[in-house]
Parts: structure tokens; C-alpha cells; sequence
């Protein structure tokens, strides 16, 4: 367990706020993102949403010299896409939507993939793909498990959906700071790595592409592109081990619907 810090009950709580304050973001979000707005203009608005109605602090901006609160990354873009007022959504795009918050001292971190009118055939499978192993992730977490069942679970689906899996990104612990320990790879071997245990908090955000898993970062430093210019996908939730399996902290309404169903 080195380096990982596990939370108390009360800092468990707040850090169970700040993932219920994410939430909302993008429930504000999900009725705006349309065709001809500019990813700029949905930075703005989660900016304006997070420090007026919820009295947080968009946890990104400034994080690492990043001026922006969230990242948009359209199409191709692996992660890291940087918001732009000349970049306007168009019909057939898919687009991720990388948000976190501050509130009490706690950060939470999730993504959702977002889709503009009619999708492709394969861009909506990438999508729904994507959501799946997401979920396949986190449902391999239980006290008693390992870090590499994780990887496993997602690499393994997506491998059999003939999709490659980005390794130079993972996921990462999250608390009082963004990054922490310990590192969550998206692929890896059943019954490997570190143990899990009650307290630990990360998050898990596979980011599947529906060609060659090579990346390439452009030259503004910050967006990742898949190399054969095909589409990419990613969702990401953080989650918190509990003494009897799995919370996820920023579970969103819809999802809290799909889960009761």
C-alpha cells in the first residue's frame, strides 16, 4: 500500500459531495451540448456553474498551467483536448467531456462521452463499448481484489469488441490532490498488482480506439490524437472500495436509474 492513502469515513463523506456536485455538472451539461456550439463555449458554462451555483472550485484550471476547467476531446482526440471558441461541434461527432471539482478540499474526476445528432454505426458501438468496459472495470472492485482484475476485465472486452486499449494514459488515485497513488492501468493480468482494500478512492477511465492503441500529442502539448486519425472513446468514473464491494462517487441520475432497473 505505498503511497495510497485510505480515507476515513468523514473524509469519505466529503469527498462524496464533491462527486455528487460532478454529477450535476453534467446533468446541466447534457441538454446544451449540441451541433454548432463551440467546446469553449461548454467549458464557460461548466466554469460559470461550478463556482456560482455549486460554491466549488473547477479543480483542472491551473492544474499543471492548464487554463481551462474541463477538457473536450472531439473525434480522434484521445484526452487532453483543449477547449477552443473556433472548434464547433458538428452532426456525427462524438466528444468527451473531462470535468473535476473541489469542495471542501476533496476532488472528484469523471468523463462522459457526449454524441451530436446521428452517430455512424461504429462510432455509437465505440461509445457504448466504451461505457461498458467502463463499468466492467468497476465492477471487478471489491475488497480482497487487485489492481491488475481491473485492467484485465477492460483490456478483455474490449480486445473481444476489436477494440485497442491507449496505455500511456490510466487511471490514478484522488483526494486531497488530483493524482495520487496508486496508478490504475486499463489492461493487465487477472489476480496481479496491488491489493484492494476499504478506504482506498481512484478513478478508472479506459479510453478505447477503434484502430491502432498509438497515441501522438499535438504541438500545443496538451491534446493526444490516435495516430491513424480513427476515433477514440473514453469514460471515467471515481470510485471508492467500501468494506462490502464498490461506490462510485460520481455516479450520475441516469446511471442511478439504469443500476435500480
Amino acid at each position: 500500500m505505498s503511497g495510497v492513502q485510505l480515507k476515513t469515513s468523514a473524509e469519505l463523506a466529503l469527498q462524496r459531495e464533491a462527486g455528487r456536485l460532478l454529477a450535476q455538472v453534467f446533468a446541466m451539461l447534457d441538454d446544451k451540448i449540441v451541433a454548432g456550439m463551440s467546446t469553449l463555449q461548454i467549458n464557460d458554462l461548466a466554469e460559470r456553474y461550478i463556482i456560482d451555483e455549486l460554491q466549488a472550485r473547477p479543480a483542472s484550471k491551473g492544474q499543471y498551467g492548464f487554463a481551462y476547467v474541463l477538457n473536450t476531446s472531439v473525434n480522434d482526440v484521445v484526452c487532453h483536448g483543449v477547449p477552443s471558441a473556433t472548434q464547433l461541434l458538428k452532426q456525427g461527432d462524438i466528444v468527451n467531456v473531462d470535468i473535476t471539482l473541489e469542495k471542501h478540499g476533496f476532488i472528484a474526476d469523471s468523463s462522459k462521452m457526449y454524441s451530436i445528432g446521428e452517430l455512424s454505426f461504429a462510432a455509437r458501438q465505440l461509445v457504448d463499448d466504451c461505457y461498458r468496459a467502463l463499468w466492467l472495470g468497476i465492477q471487478a472492485v471489491k475488497p480482497g481484489a487487485r489492481l491488475g482484475d481491473i485492467g484485465f476485465a477492460i483490456e478483455q472486452f474490449a480486445r473481444s469488441k476489436g477494440y485497442s486499449v491507449v496505455r500511456e494514459y490510466c487511471g490514478h488515485g484522488i483526494g486531497r490532490e488530483m493524482h495520487e497513488e496508486p496508478q490504475v492501468l486499463h489492461y493487465g493480468a487477472a489476480g496481479s498488482g496491488m491489493l484492494l482494500k476499504p478506504g482506498m478512492v481512484f478513478t478508472i477511465e479506459p479510453m478505447l480506439n477503434q484502430g491502432s492503441a498509438k497515441v501522438k500529442t499535438k504541438k500545443d502539448g496538451w491534446t493526444v490524437v490516435t495516430r491513424d486519425k480513427k476515433l477514440s472513446a473514453q469514460w471515467e468514473h471515481t470510485i471508492a472500495v467500501t468494506d462490502s464491494g464498490v461506490e462510485v462517487l460520481t455516479l450520475r441520475t441516469e446511471e442511478q436509474a439504469q443500476l435500480l432497473a
